[in-house]
């Protein structure tokens, strides 16, 4: 097992959040990942015994601490692939690393991560004294490209929209000229559906520029971008709208 994860497409990223949850007995890990990637969410007891007949169990839960789903649990060799129990959206894309659990490891791997992944897992071994859960954020990034359109133009000044659907983490969406300058815009408007969220926001200019609308995701460190050349001549010319677009990893 631990030789075919050096092949499949990884993308994580641990820190340290700042406090203690408090139902947890450690530091809270953060993990993030883009849709569609497999993950590894890490657990692993401070003794760092041999867990082949022990007890470990893998639950999403809600900001209270409730349990959201059944992602996980290992029971002395036998674990959800064995019996029921498991969630629906997890069945089939978690596993464990069997030979590893001599080691104390009692971490998973979760296959093709969806957005609705996305949220905090706790980690307990309800049978050792004294108690241990471990904490872990998990955010399973989408960033789409933005869309700009032409709400309505005139002979000096032209209004343009850019849409960013079914992104996640919420984006920060600017406007900005070609030299990098951020315009003032409209209030964003944005919608959540889900753990995903739309971002419209509106903009009106008034000489010609390459203007370009700018998704930044702090928080899995991404940014892409969509372009509008535009002409404002003193004639009623359509804007040309440049099919491009430019990803930066920050």
């Amino acid at each position: 097992m631990m030789k075919q994860l050096s092949l499949l497409p990884l993308l994580l990223l641990f820190s340290l959040l700042t406090g203690n949850s408090s139902a947890c007995t450690n530091a809270v890990s953060k993990v993030i990942s883009t849709e569609g990637s497999d993950v590894i969410l890490p657990c692993s007891p401070s003794t760092r015994e041999n867990l082949l007949k022990k007890l470990f169990d893998w639950k999403k839960v809600g900001q209270g601490g409730e349990t959201l789903h059944e992602v996980f649990m290992y029971d002395s060799a036998v674990h959800y692939e064995r019996h029921s129990g498991q969630s629906e959206q997890f069945k089939g894309r978690v596993s464990h690393f069997q030979n590893e659990l001599k080691h104390g490891n009692a971490s998973i791997f979760i296959r093709k991560t969806k957005v609705i992944d996305s949220g905090s897992y706790t980690c307990v071994f309800p049978r050792q004294q004294p108690r241990e859960e471990f904490c872990i954020e998990l955010v399973v990034g989408a960033s789409p490209k933005p869309t700009i359109r032409t709400l309505d133009q005139t002979n000096s000044w032209s209004r343009l929209q850019c849409e960013v659907h079914g992104a996640h983490p919420e984006p920060k969406v600017e406007w900005r000229d070609s030299s990098g300058n951020i315009l003032p815009a409209e209030e964003p408007q944005v919608l959540k559906n889900g753990e995903s969220y739309n971002v419209t926001v509106n903009v009106t200019v008034t000489k010609t520029n390459r203007y370009r609308c700018v998704a930044t995701q702090e928080e899995i460190k991404h940014q892409i971008s969509a372009e509008n050349l535009l002409h404002i001549s003193g004639t009623a010319t359509e804007p040309s709208v440049l099919n491009s677009s430019i990803v930066v990893v920050l």
